[in-house]
């Protein structure tokens, strides 16, 4: 048997190998068509993107004819180069740079000349076409969009870049990529397939017909139509209020995770990436150091969450049994809990228990909450990494998994941040005790914010946030149907529910109610420092809310951060509860709110934390109001945690 064995590995191969053979040489061209490369020409048809739609149907973004004008460099023949840069509106440096570059990436194959005509310019060109030798139009379709908001969410199209090309065979020089949003993270769905055809010339390299009839071409196919989570009526609604603000407002669903909103102020309007002036257009937001519209604070900003972060501080507190509903803790304005070290309070004092100390956000209240769960035990270091892994199962201190191609981790502290920062140890929950009250080292971003709420709106699970509803001809990924437990018992957010429901009956939100809707919330106003010419300096305090409503069977969780905007209640609150009643009735009755913020800006704010300069580049040239209209916003001031154990939090 093992005599048999060896002759016939030989034979099965040797087999194997000759009918391979038979099938490139006899049965399959393919190769022929390659060797045979210098004699056919490639056309490609590229096909329609798929259409982005809201989550009711509302179209969002559609599709326009464009036109490129391709040039094959060894090809060119008796050009009159005057009359061809006078059609085409460019000089003749232009003309030879962009000849030159087309020589770089290949003499004898297509490379684009100049791309995004409008049929106007197309027609004039196409007149005349036959007097250019070596030029041709490519058909292509260019992004339509409906609205005058949204940027963020959907990217944008621009061409690929050679390191792309390099790494993905699909993408030839001249074609069209989504980049940043939807555009990007569902490219592949989006683009379709392109068509090819194969053209036969003859020796003197003239057309003359389909190679093979036609044999191996293949037809374009139209990119899938994908429905977002968003609704568009508040996320126009939410880019509306946060005009001359920055910050973020990301609202959820959160019995399924769909992302209802998605807001970044600064932002601008995504039809000014479209044509011609794209790249023009791109380069002023991109060097707009002071509006920095392309920055999506809504997934890319970190910042001390603040008294929001209580809650968790609470639930972790009651899930440890540090403390329960009927803790006391006595506040003073403000609690000792060192030598030397006060923390302020701006509650109304006295002896409070869980309920009062969430409605009135009392830092005394949850700085003991916080230490008591540290000095539980006997080593700090494994308190705070028990401490940290409850909190991270809100999803908090990673990347979520979300459906977009951008977004930061934030930070939640664990005993290796405490190893780094007191590398000779001897740290005590006195040293940390900020973490309780949203400060600290503790980050997040408004999205994680959002997330918070939702899964405290749950009573203790989430599925991870998404954007995408519906893929026609396709399902979406099964993970964001996925539910995430926290480690935090059920039952244990009924008392914190009923405290953030009193937040607006009793506590510090009671002006922002919106009556007939029972919404829990939680304001905050997260202390600020930056660094200016190496000192730290306090700046203005983000304004900051979380919510969810209705307070039984919850349809929206929100999360509101305004940059410098101040105390939680002054701006964040009015806009989360706006936000909340526009979702949830289509309407506004607190148009009292509504005045107020629409006619509320923090330019000058910003212009003196940040030391702004009169106009951004975007507002100082008048040629550019379409940037204008979206775009003037202050400039970003980076923040830092602070370990100051001076804070006021409310």
């Amino acid at each position: 048997m093992r005599k048999l064995l060896l002759p016939s590995i030989i034979i099965v191969a040797a087999s194997l190998l000759l009918i391979r053979i038979f099938y490139l040489q006899v049965i399959n061209d393919t190769f022929k068509l390659k060797s045979e490369n210098n004699a056919i020409k490639i056309k490609y048809e590229y096909p329609e993107r798929g259409y982005i739609y809201d989550r009711n149907g509302k179209l969002l973004v559609a599709n326009q004819a464009s036109y490129d004008i391709m040039v094959i460099p060894r090809e060119i023949k008796n050009l009159d180069t005057v009359e061809f840069c006078q059609l085409l509106d460019i000089t003749k440096d232009d003309f030879l740079k962009k000849i030159a570059k087309a020589k770089i990436y290949s003499p004898r194959l297509p490379s684009v000349f100049l791309a995004q005509l409008n049929k106007s310019e197309y027609a004039a060109f196409q007149e005349k076409i036959r007097k250019f030798e070596g030029f041709y139009v490519q058909k292509r379709s260019l992004r339509d969009y409906e609205v005058d908001f949204g940027a963020n969410i959907f990217g944008f199209i621009t061409q690929v870049s050679e390191g792309i090309i390099e790494k993905n065979p699909y993408y030839k020089s001249g074609d069209l990529i989504g980049k940043q949003g939807v555009e990007e993270y569902y490219e592949e769905i989006l683009r379709g397939i392109k068509g090819v055809k194969y053209i036969q010339k003859d020796k003197y390299n003239r057309e003359i017909g389909s190679y093979k009839n036609g044999r191996y071409d293949t037809i374009a196919v139209q990119g899938e139509d994908i429905n977002l989570t968003i609704d568009a009526e508040i996320q126009r609604y939410g880019e509306q209020l946060m005009i001359n603000k920055r910050g973020g407002i990301v609202a959820i669903e959160p019995k399924t995770g769909e992302i209802l909103t998605l807001v970044t102020a600064p932002s601008y309007d995504p039809s000014i990436l479209v044509g011609r002036q794209r790249s023009k257009n791109y380069t002023l937001l991109y060097h707009d150091s002071i509006a920095n519209p392309l920055y999506d604070r809504s997934l890319l900003a970190e910042y001390p969450p603040g008294s929001p972060f209580k809650i968790l501080t609470g639930l972790v507190a009651l899930q440890e049994g540090a403390i329960d509903e009927n803790t006391t803790v006595f506040c003073h304005h403000g609690f000792s809990y060192a030598r030397g070290r006060f923390m302020r309070c701006h509650c109304h004092g006295g002896a409070l228990q869980l309920h009062r100390g969430i409605y009135e956000s009392c830092n005394a209240y949850f700085g003991t909450a916080y230490m008591r769960t540290i000095n539980k035990y006997v080593k700090p270091s494994y308190a705070v990494d028990v401490w940290s892994k409850h909190v991270k199962s809100f999803g908090l201190g990673q990347f979520m998994g979300y459906d977009l191609p951008t977004g930061r981790r934030g930070n939640i502290p664990d005993s290796k941040t405490y190893k780094r920062i007191y590398p000779n140890g001897g740290w005590r929950s006195t040293a940390i005790v900020s973490n309780g009250i949203g400060q600290g080292e503790v980050l997040m971003t408004p999205i994680q914010l959002a997330n918070m709420m939702a899964t405290v709106a749950n009573e203790g699970y989430y599925y991870t946030p998404h954007i995408i509803k519906k893929i026609k001809g396709g399902t979406i990924d099964p993970k964001f149907k996925e539910k995430h437990l926290t480690t935090i018992n059920k039952e244990l957010f009924k008392p914190i529910i009923s405290g953030l429901f009193d937040v607006y009956n009793l506590g510090t939100a009671r002006g922002v109610r919106v009556e007939g809707i029972d919404i829990c919330g939680k304001t905050g106003t997260a202390e600020n420092y930056t660094k200016i010419d190496g000192k730290r300096v306090k700046l203005q305090d983000h304004s900051i809310f979380v919510a969810f409503a209705p307070k039984d069977n919850p349809k929206i969780a929100i999360a509101v951060l305004v940059e410098n905007g101040g105390f939680g209640s002054t701006i964040a609150g009015p806009i989360a509860s706006l936000m909340i009643e526009k979702y949830l009735r289509k309407k506004i009755t607190r148009t009292d709110l509504e005045k107020r913020i629409l006619e509320t800006s923090l330019r000058d704010r910003y212009a003196i934390l940040g030391g702004m300069k009169e106009a951004s580049a975007i507002e100082s040239s008048p040629k550019d109001s379409v940037l204008k209209k979206r775009v003037f916003q202050p400039k970003t001031v980076s923040t830092t945690a602070t370990k100051d154990s001076t804070q006021k939090i409310n």
